[in-house]
């Protein structure tokens, strides 16, 4: 199993300081989901990966040589797995005191056996949140939409920044007016 140090970053309910763990993750033979910490993550797009047990939004990138990792709007300490810390700031040439701007946590390894059933599970019912919200929504299917308005009320739900909420809540009521419009108009067929 390929691994690799990563900065991994928790997005939902946060914009750019939400926790935050440097550490040696694996891959799958695909390299669609990364393992970390006792969780699976499936690949959506460029650095955006997702919980496949909870859908929680999440950034995995590779680590700065600088240490800025994080948004520079963001702030907080970020956790670093105490099996690479000093390998870390050696290869990082940190100076101790800003070593300070970490804290020492133990990961626990990933049982990947665990997700495979999840996950695949997960990839037969065909819906994948991304590749749906590119779609124009009057020509999403009956199932699509549902599966959006229930993603849309729980991105809304755990939001905690305003901004989010609002461009959510408009979303998912768009959605909700298609859903409408078909319940509305006679069958066709």
């Amino acid at each position: 199993m390929n691994s690799r140090i990563k900065y991994i970053e928790l997005k939902t309910g946060f914009s750019d300081d939400g926790p935050a763990w440097i550490g040696l993750v694996e891959f799958s033979k695909t390299k669609k989901t990364v393992y970390f910490n006792g969780k699976a993550f499936r690949h959506l797009a460029k650095g955006n990966y997702e919980d496949v047990e909870t859908g929680e939004s999440y950034w995995i990138s590779g680590v700065k040589k600088n240490g800025e990792d994080r948004h520079y709007f963001g702030k907080g300490k970020i956790m670093i797995d105490k099996e690479i810390v000093e390998s870390y700031l050696k290869w990082r040439e940190y100076p101790e005191s800003k070593s300070k701007i970490f804290e020492i946590v133990d990961i626990q390894k990933t049982d990947k056996s665990k997700f495979t059933l999840l996950i695949n599970e997960k990839l037969e019912k065909g819906f994948d949140f991304n590749s749906l919200i590119r779609k124009e929504i009057h020509t999403l299917l009956n199932d699509e939409l549902e599966f959006l308005i229930a993603y849309s009320w729980e991105t809304e739900k755990n939001s905690i920044y305003n901004k989010g909420r609002r461009s959510v809540k408009k979303y998912r009521l768009n959605l909700e007016n298609e859903q409408l419009k078909r319940n509305l108009l006679p069958q066709i067929f």
